[in-house]
């Protein structure tokens, strides 16, 4: 009976000592798990917006990329085409800090294909940010084309390298004047968060034989 009693005494105190959670763990569990989730569910997502970011900044570079190409094949193959006003032979060439004018046998849709009359643009939107654009028509037609070449700098203008017969050295300006002839070379600045990229095309343009004999004709009055 004492061996039987002593078992029945023990039985309560071996249930009180084995292995279980009590309602307060379990609920510290589920917390420490919850918190767990999310910060993992937030690195994820932060992981995630980076590589938007990433993908999104190269596709802009590349953009970028793409649309120098495009400006810098068209005004190394500016060409001295002329049209008739009232009889009057005026050349397509036109430049400003915010605009560009001239005619190039490098089309941005066609490729190598024929002449094409480009202006660039610089537009403002509504948070200052500047734009540039193009347009474009094939010599001959009166349909023209847009596209959008670079987008949201703080600033994007045009310089010209200006040199006269009788300078030394050159400088760039901001507007061609000059009826004869065309600039040597021309920049293109993009201006963003400070820093300004810019770009420095030579023109190889051959000048037409009506602008070759007032160059000459010019020259020899200046003598």
């Amino acid at each position: 009976m004492k061996t039987a009693q002593l078992n029945i005494r023990r039985h309560p105190f071996a249930a009180a000592g084995s292995s279980g959670f009590t309602l307060l763990e379990l609920m510290i569990s589920f917390v420490i798990i919850g918190i767990i989730v999310v910060i993992i569910a937030s690195a994820m997502k932060l992981g995630l917006q980076a590589v938007d970011k990433g993908e999104n900044k190269i596709d802009s570079l590349e953009r970028i990329r793409t649309s120098m190409n495009i400006v810098e094949s068209q005004i190394q193959s500016m060409t001295p085409l002329t049209y008739d006003d009232n009889g009057e032979k005026k050349r397509y060439f036109a430049g400003a800090a915010d605009s560009l004018q001239f005619s190039t046998n490098y089309s941005i849709w066609g490729g190598e294909r024929g002449y094409a009359v480009v202006s660039y643009t610089v537009e403002t939107d509504g948070d200052g940010k500047q734009t540039l654009k193009a347009s474009e028509n094939v010599v001959g037609m009166e349909n023209s084309r847009e596209a959008t070449l670079m987008k949201s700098f703080d600033k994007i203008y045009f310089e010209y390298f200006y040199k006269g017969p009788t300078d030394e050295k050159g400088k760039w300006v901001e507007k061609w004047d000059d009826d004869i002839n065309f600039p040597e070379k021309m920049k293109l600045h993009l201006v963003y968060g400070g820093s300004d990229f810019s770009m420095i095309i030579p023109i190889r343009t051959v000048p037409s034989p009506e602008q070759a004999a007032a160059r000459a004709s010019l020259s020899s009055t200046k003598r």
